[in-house]
C-alpha cells in the first residue's frame, strides 16, 4: 500500500451485509457494511495499518456476536459453553469476552436462570450430586449452583428417586434371584444418579419392605 488511500468500496455480491475495501486499487480487507459508516470508510479516505486493524477487530466482534446469537437461538447455553464455542471457531479470547459482556447485558445468557431451568428438568431423574457435577462441568459458578440446589424440595427429590428405584427393582427381579445382588445393583444405580447415600438406604429399605409385604 503506497498511498494508503481507499479507492473503492464494493458491496459483496453473495452477502449484501458485507463490503470489500480496496486501498490503492488493491483489495485490502472485507468488513460488515455497518462499519463503513462507523469508521468512515469512504473513497479517497487516507487509512493506515493501525486503523485497518481496528476495523478488522470490530468486524470480528460483530461476526462473533452474530454467531453467538445463532448458537443461542438453537439452545440455551452457559457463559462457559458459549465462550468455548467461540474460541473453537477461531475467535480471540478478548473478542469472546466482549461478546459475553454483550450477551449478559441483554440477558441472552444468564447462568442463574440456566441452573434453575436445568435443575427443574433434571430433578425428576437425577439427584443433587449428579446435577451439581453436571452444572460445574458447564461452568456454572459453585455459589449459584449451591443456592439453586438449596431450593430443591427434599421430598420431591426423594419421591423421584423412589420411583426410579422402584422401576429398576421390577426389572432386576426378573433377571436376578439373589436379593443381595439386587440390593447392590440398585444401590449403585442410585449412586450413579447422584442421590445421597442415606436417602438411598432408606429408599431401598422401603422398596424391599413393600415387596416382602406383597408375598
Amino acid at each position: 500500500m503506497e498511498n494508503n488511500i481507499i479507492t473503492k468500496v464494493e458491496i459483496q455480491k453473495k452477502n449484501k451485509d458485507r463490503v470489500n475495501i480496496f486501498v490503492d486499487d488493491e483489495f485490502a480487507f472485507a468488513c460488515s457494511a455497518e462499519l463503513v459508516y462507523k469508521y468512515s470508510l469512504f473513497k479517497n479516505k487516507h487509512i493506515d495499518f493501525e486503523y485497518i486493524s481496528d476495523v478488522i477487530n470490530e468486524d470480528n466482534y460483530i461476526k462473533a456476536k452474530n454467531r453467538a446469537l445463532r448458537i443461542l437461538e438453537k439452545c440455551i447455553k452457559t457463559e462457559k459453553e458459549v465462550k468455548e464455542r467461540l474460541i473453537k471457531l477461531g475467535y480471540s479470547d478478548d473478542t469472546a469476552e466482549r461478546v459475553l459482556k454483550f450477551l449478559k447485558e441483554y440477558d441472552f445468557i444468564n447462568d442463574k436462570k440456566y441452573a434453575k431451568m436445568f435443575i427443574k428438568e433434571k430433578i425428576l431423574k437425577e439427584g443433587r450430586n449428579k446435577i451439581r457435577f453436571e452444572l460445574l462441568k458447564k461452568g456454572v459458578p459453585e455459589e449459584i449452583i449451591q443456592n439453586e440446589i438449596d431450593l430443591i424440595e427434599c421430598e420431591e427429590e426423594k419421591n423421584s428417586a423412589f420411583e426410579l428405584a422402584e422401576k429398576r427393582y421390577k426389572v432386576l427381579k426378573k433377571l436376578e434371584t439373589n436379593d443381595s445382588k439386587i440390593y447392590k445393583k440398585l444401590f449403585n444405580y442410585l449412586v450413579r444418579r447422584g442421590y445421597e447415600y442415606n436417602d438411598i438406604k432408606n429408599i431401598l429399605k422401603d422398596i424391599l419392605k413393600e415387596d416382602e409385604e406383597l408375598y
